[in-house]
């Protein structure tokens, strides 16, 4: 994973954050990302292919995903309901978009978000890749994007 590829998912988080529900994010200390890492209770996931394929995941613990849902629906959410479901849906789409639009060069396209529910739930990557992971603070809460992006190796004519 090149520090070029992973700038653009940094930027698109810090400015999605802060213009579409108006919550500031303090970065963490990035790292790799362990084995069978656990993460927050909601998770926003996109595949992303073209002159490089890879994932994206957004996870936000509960009370993120509740506050994020609220100001982006303009009514208080209390539960993770299918609106919820959808919100953090947007927001990865917002992420993985913005980001893709300063990888021009790689050609990407972007899948539909999936989101996955449940206190203590894994993404799994597959085992020759590892993904970098970024915690945040919110003022709601912890954050975490985790980005996976390798370029295709292109095949050279004999």
């Amino acid at each position: 994973m090149r520090a070029e590829y992973i700038n653009p998912f940094i930027l698109g988080i810090t400015t999605t954050f802060e213009t579409m529900v108006d919550c500031p994010l303090t970065r963490g200390v990035p790292r790799l990302r362990g084995g069978d890492e656990v993460l927050h209770d909601v998770s926003g996931v996109i595949g992303m292919s073209g002159q490089a394929v890879g994932t994206v995941v957004l996870s936000l613990s509960t009370s993120v995903a509740l506050k994020a849902a609220s100001t982006m629906l303009m009514q208080e959410m209390t539960e993770i309901n299918a609106d919820v479901i959808d919100a953090v849906g947007e927001l990865t789409n917002m992420v993985a978009g913005s980001a893709k639009s300063k990888l021009e060069e790689l050609q990407l396209s972007i899948s539909l978000p999936t989101v996955i529910t449940g206190e203590g739930h894994v993404v799994r990557f597959p085992s020759d890749v590892t993904p970098i992971c970024i915690p945040f603070q919110s003022q709601w809460g912890p954050v975490k994007l985790e980005v996976c992006l390798a370029p295709v190796a292109v095949a050279v004519p004999v």
